[in-house]
């Protein structure tokens, strides 16, 4: 059985409700995190104590790595206290420098990832289908400076992962995916952490996926463990020797034994996420100024968001959002705006140069998406968003 807690991130607030007698019906929040009973995550946690292993690499850490590596199908596993942190750390063990060619529509993290490290975003557009880094776009963005390309899965829906590489192939470049949208994800069968020369997954509360906060490394070259190792834990090798300069980023073993509780149940989340938006698509399919995605052809998805974008000469996206949230529905703007229209990013890199990413940004509203979201709530928000959008 699935249980669910409403959750209050940083990265993603979550409006907190309180129910009140008189008001009905429920509100509905845009996201829920999927919990193990209390039970079966204290009995998960019940060996922390008679070990006192905590932290640095437990048991519960090391188990969680194959168990991923198993799911993921992929070569090796890197666990991080967070995604960024890992995004960060494998930014530094690649060598990565000049320009690095990404995506303006993504999480602010991706490219904070790359300035922290001294870095210089070089940003392309997206397909207008599927909101991915526009591979056709990419040669003419590439200079002598360019080091590598980071791309970013976006929603569930993934890269195109074969033209990515036979450009980096024929420019001598590294890929890093941002994989935080598609754990468990496959394209023709193949693991998507098997793409590129790293993957990062998030394992924030918020992801289909979780260990509270926490994040992974999926690669195939056996050398970069180690080097992932030390960057992670202070460039330490052993109890007097330091080689080089690292961080603090290790998944402690409470992350750890929630991952392994959800991860005994991920595939009956990923069927029931799948149950809710095939709902959605029949609902809104014939709702004018609305366009709902079209799964990818080969593509094995985990369902991770439900994107509508407005295409009515009168965007309406705004007004809809502030009426759905009147009436208890909260919905998210996501990704708005552009990482380049943020302050810190302000004068870096013109919008303009991104039109279909603008278009989209602006027009993008993701609806509420989670395992025990009912057929009740999926229908009061269909017919809401029908109400308005046609009123």
């Amino acid at each position: 059985m699935l249980h669910i807690i409403d959750i209050q991130s940083a990265a993603f607030p979550v409006r907190p409700v309180v129910n009140k007698p008189d008001r009905k019906p429920t509100a509905i929040p845009v996201t829920k995190s999927v919990l193990p009973s209390f039970e079966e995550y204290t009995d998960e946690i019940r060996d922390i104590w008679e070990s006192g292993w905590l932290t640095n690499n437990g048991t519960k850490h090391q188990q969680l790595e194959q168990e991923l590596i198993e799911y993921l199908d992929v070569e090796h596993v890197s666990l991080f206290t967070n995604g960024h942190l890992a995004l960060e750390t494998a930014i530094e063990a690649l060598g990565l420098t000049g320009e690095v060619i990404t995506t303006p529509f993504t999480f602010a993290s991706t490219s904070h990832a790359l300035i922290r490290k001294g870095l210089t975003p070089v940003y392309g557009d997206i397909r207008s289908d599927d909101f991915t880094l526009d591979a056709t776009k990419l040669e003419h963005l590439i200079t002598p400076k360019t080091s590598a390309i980071l791309p970013v899965h976006v929603y569930g829906n993934v890269c195109d992962v074969e033209a990515i590489e036979a450009i980096a192939k024929r420019h001598n470049l590294k890929v890093i995916y941002d994989a935080a949208h598609t754990f468990g994800v496959k394209v023709n069968g193949r693991g998507i952490g098997t793409f590129g020369d790293v993957s990062m997954f998030s394992f924030h509360a918020t992801k289909v996926f979780h260990t509270i906060e926490g994040g992974a490394l999926t690669y195939n070259d056996p050398a970069l463990k180690h080097r992932f190792d030390q960057l992670k834990n202070f460039g330490i090798t052993g109890p007097e020797t330091v080689e080089v300069t690292g961080g603090n980023a290790k998944m402690n073993e409470f992350q750890a034994a929630m991952g392994l509780c959800n991860l005994r149940r991920i595939d009956e989340t990923i069927a029931r996420r799948k149950q809710v938006r095939e709902l959605y698509d029949e609902l809104l399919k014939n709702i004018p100024g609305i366009r709902i995605l079209t799964p990818q052809e080969g593509v094995e998805t985990n369902h991770s968001y439900y994107p509508i974008i407005f295409t009515a000469e009168e965007n309406r996206r705004d007004e809809l959002h502030d009426a759905l949230a009147k009436e208890g529905i909260f919905t998210r703007k996501y990704f708005y705006p552009l990482v380049t229209d943020y302050a810190w990013n302000h004068n870096r890199f013109a919008s303009r140069r991104t039109p279909v990413a603008r278009t989209i940004a602006e027009r993008v509203l993701t609806l509420p998406l989670y395992p025990d979201l009912t057929t009740e709530d999926v229908t009061r928000i269909c017919a809401t968003i029908q109400e308005r959008v046609m009123k």
